[in-house]
């Protein structure tokens, strides 16, 4: 197809809210000479789900906001609006397809479970529509990965193990070209959801924050020269990258972190830490790739080995263990830190997954939607398969994960200043 002839595009923005890395829709505004650029609210994200918590907390929802508006504001040297609807997805998506005439839809690959399914019921809703997609959150695309997705191992290990072996990232995209412009004028007038400002959060949307950070942990600070020595800090800024809610909603795409990276070693210094960085990357992608294979049972009670475990109601230590009001000063100090900031340190959520199902009893799935709720860099595939390898029914080869909370702490609070500032 080409642009001979009047052709109506939409890009539907879902985890990629930035225009650089970006390769299906320069290949959608190759293909059209009208786009409509799209991002949808689904209300669900607000309601109660089973375990009684909302999908998305106002941190994530501050975050997500202020990364619209960012993109919004980016998209105005191309003359062009980003749509944002409320709503169920499939439902908003058909009606502007049918409303704008359109002829090709964009959108990224992305392995959630629910994504997954809501693209194949548009599909199914509007069957003349032609959908281009294709990777542009992963370090890798499905094809040149080295294995079939639904024959790729269950653990880390052999996962990381044959990709090092047989492929390197794929490089990043420049930044789209230029934009057809929209088929009418649009208003900027977004619909009406409660958002939470003034959060205490050090995070800030959007992709031009997203390469601030990027170049102040690089190339300003240096920090990545020492990331492995650093990276279980309990507090501040500079322990870690702090890359995760840009990643998880696509501010930035792995694959210009990783391009960076390269060109860190090779203008700085490669190192331990350098690849330590790129070790935690494949984790990331380990488990993009996984909850593909597992569908549904990502989230069902036995987990990915899908042991026979039931879930009782919770018990009234779940609520001590969100609010920070535990018998335990150092799980308490953890859980206080996420509910006022929307963060927590890859170490603190160690403790406070090992504490919730092994000293208190509760399932593993509560933490997990928990988590999902308040978490400012919450990605399904991280975070469902980091809880399922702790609680013994993911991908940990050693089963049961039970921290000593207490040795925990004397090795990475030993002055017990974290625990005070949080007490």
């Amino acid at each position: 197809m080409n642009k001979t002839s009047a052709t109506t595009g939409l890009y539907w923005f879902r985890h990629d809210l930035r225009l650089d890395d970006q390769p299906v829709l320069s290949r959608l505004a190759s293909r059209c000479n009208k786009l409509l650029l799209v991002f949808c609210i689904d209300k669900q994200w607000f309601e109660p789900n089973q375990f009684g918590y909302c999908a998305m907390g106002h941190h994530r929802q501050q975050f997500l906001f202020e990364s619209l508006e960012a993109l919004n504001r980016q998209l105005d040297s191309y003359h062009q609006t980003l749509l944002v609807v409320s709503g169920d997805p499939v439902e908003e998506i058909s009606q502007l397809v049918k409303a704008y005439q359109v002829d090709i839809l964009g959108v990224s690959e992305y392995p959630g479970f629910d994504e997954c399914q809501q693209l194949r019921e548009l599909q199914q809703r509007v069957a003349a529509l032609t959908v281009i997609s294709g990777s542009n959150n992963s370090l890798f695309s499905s094809q040149s990965l080295p294995f079939e997705v639904d024959a790729m191992p269950d653990k880390f290990s052999p996962f990381r193990k044959k990709v090092e072996k047989a492929i390197s990232p794929q490089p990043p995209t420049e930044q789209v070209g230029l934009l057809p412009p929209p088929p009418i004028a649009l208003q900027t007038d977004w619909p009406s959801v409660p958002l939470h400002r003034g959060n205490s959060s050090s995070y800030h949307g959007g992709e031009l924050a997203a390469q601030k950070q990027l170049k102040y942990y690089f190339f300003d600070k240096h920090l990545i020269s020492r990331y492995k020595e650093t990276r279980n800090g309990l507090d501040g800024w500079d322990y870690s990258s702090k890359f995760s809610a840009w990643l998880a909603n696509g501010s930035i795409s792995p694959r210009r972190i990783y391009a960076e990276l390269k060109r860190f070693e090779a203008q700085e210094v490669a190192n331990e830490s350098t690849y330590w960085l790129y070790f935690e990357l494949l984790w990331r992608e380990f488990f993009w790739w996984l909850q593909r294979k597992h569908g549904v049972n990502w989230f069902t009670c036995g987990g990915i080995q899908q042991q026979s475990r039931t879930m009782e109601g919770a018990s009234a230590l779940l609520s001590d263990w969100q609010q920070g009001t535990t018998d335990n000063a150092h799980i308490n100090a953890s859980m206080r830190q996420l509910n006022a900031t929307g963060y927590m340190s890859n170490r603190a959520r160690q403790w406070a997954a090992s504490y919730l199902v092994n000293e208190l009893g509760e399932h593993w799935r509560y933490g997990a939607a928990y988590f999902e709720q308040q978490l400012i860099d919450y990605d399904v595939g991280s975070n469902w398969g980091n809880w399922q390898y702790l609680a013994g029914v993911g991908s940990d080869p050693r089963g049961l994960r039970h921290f000593n909370i207490e040795k925990q702490a004397q090795m990475y609070d030993p002055e017990g200043q974290f625990t005070q500032l949080w007490s």
